[in-house]
């Protein structure tokens, strides 16, 4: 796991090494164990090394192919480099690293190679003859590429930072992609917070030579959803995913550093400890969370779990006085504005600060076995579709009356939802994801309405896949390329990075993705969480940890804006409100009256605007 950062088209090297320099500076943190550049006529490649297969010096990079015609930097790992190393047995290897693999399945296979890695990865690759430079993204984008272009220049990174601090991208605020923020708590790729800065999309590739740009898709989560699971019995499909999944898990245990697992006492986190202990000679070590709050803490099933496998398990109280006094750590390691950022920030740093350097995760089973309540929801408005037979009029005054009746979150979703044009899920899946409603965002946000961001994603899809008898997969599907990719995912891999911390995801594993988005409904149906994975998993899980009450600990963020952090909020809305954006009257008015317990202005509706203003501020944003 590391940083990359590059730059193609200026043809005075001493100017390229210059800013390359730069750019690898802003995010040493993601690479502490090495640095290294390659600078060529009309090229510059920067790499952060984070250590962690083959800790020798033959890991640095950038690293040359045998014949010294290509140069590559990689961020992330190939889980089945020794597998794909057998087919390469002409090349001659120099080093036990991932990265040399990359370097010659590239040269025997060309871009087509991506086809053969297992992993998360973010690797560019250069070639002295021919000039082209070939980028490439993981399938489910694990690892980011950030990039900047122009008709004689490409800038890319790993993160905003590096873009920002090279000079050459204008610090100009994406003010189309504001209303997408303060909906979603995030930017959607490829957009991002920066102008004419875009993400490479997870599954695709570029190719960069001259002033052209080439990107082409290779891998897409509707169009590779295998149908290996049709006509097997239930049984069998249980039997399946287990194997998959411990395949999943036995390929992230490729280590030379020491390793552990987050273990939060969930079904996920559990499940990947438990297969860690059926695989791994030496005992796991767990790290979980804790709380003085019994109520709220998740210690005791962590520790049921941590019990039944005998792992070496380590507690760590956090109190909401350690979480305030980390905060303002956690803030400045944002690279991109996340609603919610600090949680993973502190879980990872307290991980790193044990001595681990890399940690498995249970992010992810939510979206592929149906985990999340939008599942049952989006079954519950199919159930009832003849509802938007009725007239768009008719249903738009029920919902009028509805709100009046009652005012709360649950029923303003359906109030928005008896108004949508449909009941397909381009139509109602935005409304159960927003987290801002629009008629807020419209009072204090001037800046010009844009189609949503998250109905052309979830339209692009239903267009691509069929899904007439897998409203479940279409759900999955529709998670994982808005909230997963662009909220958990990255902030796993900022958050984390930001401590020198490497997380593994073995529900990501594309192989096990493929094969249960195909699960038909009738298995995956979800009578209690995530029913298919749990049994699949047979006598894995202890049962108090599957059927417990749904819990975790809530930080009083609501109590902390108004109380412990309201001089460093009000600062910063008073800020954001001199914005030419952003109606200052209205968002002074919404601070005001959240301050006065209005219960229609949420907490987090103002904390998006603290993060924003602080992020815009410390990276000197401009309009």
């Amino acid at each position: 796991m590391c940083g990359i950062t590059g730059i193609y088209g200026i043809n005075d090297r001493a100017k390229s090494s210059q800013i390359i320099k730069v750019m690898n500076k802003s995010i040493a943190h993601r690479g502490p164990d090495d640095e290294g550049f390659f600078v060529d006529d009309n090229v510059a490649l920067g790499h952060r090394r984070l250590a962690i297969i083959d800790l020798s010096p033959a890991g640095h990079q950038p690293m040359q192919c045998n014949e010294n015609i290509l140069e590559i930097i990689f961020n992330g790992e190939i889980y089945n480099f020794n597998d794909v190393k057998k087919e390469l047995t002409e090349y001659p290897f120099k080093t036990k690293t991932d990265t040399e693999v990359i370097l010659a399945a590239y040269k025997k296979w060309g871009r087509q190679c991506v086809h053969k890695f297992n992993g998360m990865f973010a690797f560019a690759i250069y070639n002295k003859h021919t000039k082209e430079l070939f980028i490439a993204r993981d399938r489910l984008g694990v690892k980011p590429v950030y990039y900047y272009k122009t008709n004689e220049l490409f800038v890319f990174a790993s993160e905003v930072r590096a873009l920002l601090e090279s000079g050459l991208v204008p610090r100009k605020i994406n003010l189309n992609a504001l209303r997408d923020y303060f909906s979603y708590q995030t930017i959607h790729a490829p957009q991002c917070i920066v102008k004419d800065v875009l993400m490479l999309m997870p599954g695709h590739y570029a190719t960069i030579k001259g002033n052209q740009l080439q990107i082409e898709e290779y891998w897409s989560v509707t169009k590779n959803i295998s149908n290996e699971s049709e006509g097997k019995s239930y049984t069998e499909v249980c039997a399946e995913v287990n194997k998959l999944f411990y395949e999943s898990v036995e390929r992230r245990l490729v280590s030379d550093v020491p390793f552990g697992a987050f273990l939060s006492g969930g079904i996920d986190s559990s499940a990947v400890v438990g297969m860690m202990s059926k695989i791994m000679p030496q005992k796991v070590k767990t790290f979980t969370i804790v709380f003085d709050e019994e109520e709220f803490s998740e210690a005791k099933f962590a520790k049921m779990v941590a019990d039944k496998f005998n792992t070496d398990h380590h507690e760590f109280l956090l109190t909401p006085e350690d979480f305030l006094q980390q905060l303002p750590e956690a803030m400045n390691a944002l690279d991109h504005p996340s609603g919610d950022g600090p949680n993973s920030y502190i879980v990872s740093k307290i991980t790193r600060n044990a001595g681990i350097t890399m940690a498995l995760s249970g992010l992810g089973g939510d979206e592929f076995f149906a985990g999340y309540p939008v599942f049952k929801r989006h079954l519950s408005v199919q159930n009832k579709k003849w509802l938007w037979g009725l007239p768009a009029s008719l249903r738009k005054i029920a919902a009028g009356l509805i709100v009046t009746i009652k005012k709360d979150v649950a029923t303003n979703k359906f109030a928005q939802l008896l108004s949508a044009p449909s009941a397909s899920l381009k139509d109602t899946f935005p409304i159960f994801r927003q987290v801002g409603a629009t008629d807020r965002i419209n009072k204090f946000l001037k800046t010009s309405p844009t189609d949503d961001a998250v109905h052309l994603i979830v339209a692009k899809l239903l267009r691509e896949g069929n899904f007439s008898n897998k409203k479940l997969t279409e759900v999955s599907v529709s998670e994982i390329s808005t909230y997963m990719q662009n909220v958990l995912l990255r902030d796993a891999d900022q958050m984390s990075m930001a401590v020198a911390l490497e997380v593994r995801v073995p529900f990501l594993d594309y192989k096990l993705a493929e094969y249960v988005l195909g699960v038909k409904d009738e298995y995956k149906m979800p009578a209690y969480p995530k029913k298919l994975f749990v049994e699949s998993m047979g006598d894995l899980l202890p049962y108090e940890v599957v059927h417990r009450p749904k819990m975790g600990f809530v930080f009083p963020w609501a109590v902390w804006l108004k109380k412990e952090l309201r001089e460093m909020c009000n600062n910063n809305i008073q800020s954001l409100a001199n914005r030419s954006f952003i109606d200052g009257v209205q968002l002074k008015n919404q601070w005001q009256r959240f301050l006065n317990n209005d219960s229609s202005v949420r907490w987090l509706d103002m904390w998006l605007c603290v993060v924003l203003e602080h992020w815009l501020a410390k990276n000197k944003m401009e309009v």
